[in-house]
């Protein structure tokens, strides 16, 4: 008879639902809160600007030149050389509406043909509301 060596040999588990459940809440948690930006593929250096306050309301069509001179509408490459290709994927994008807010995002570098170029073909199709995106300055900047 074995009076001094009688313990309870317990299985012990743990129990993960738990850990599941709090680990499915962070996961929807972060899931909805994570703001999904769609970016340009293209990177352009905008010209700088004074930093006054403006009406920030976002543009809805957007006319961006690089620096070899590449036009998109949007995100979408024009293709082809001139302004009736220009004119034509303007055309495709804004539709009939031609009051839309136009924003011209052009790079510092250049040449100033392709900015008037832009403004030209999207002149002819009937916009009037016409703008150049621009960052601020250094000197803007320290204020």
């Amino acid at each position: 008879m074995r009076i001094g060596n009688d313990r309870r040999h317990d299985d012990f588990e743990i129990n993960v639902i738990s850990l599941i459940d709090v680990l499915l809440t962070l996961l929807m948690f972060f899931v909805l809160t994570t703001t999904f930006i769609q970016h340009t593929r293209m990177q352009v250096t905008l010209p700088k600007a004074s930093a006054d306050e403006r009406d920030m309301q976002a543009p809805a069509l957007t006319v961006v030149v690089d620096r070899e001179g590449h036009y998109y509408v949007g995100s979408d490459e024009v293709l082809g050389q001139g302004i009736e290709p220009l004119k034509q994927a303007i055309a495709n994008i804004a539709g009939d509406d031609r009051e839309r807010q136009v924003t011209i995002r052009a790079d510092a570098m250049t040449p100033h043909q392709n900015v008037v170029t832009a403004m030209d073909a999207l002149g002819q199709l009937g916009f009037t509301k016409l703008s150049i995106a621009t960052t601020p300055s250094q000197a803007d900047a320290g204020k």
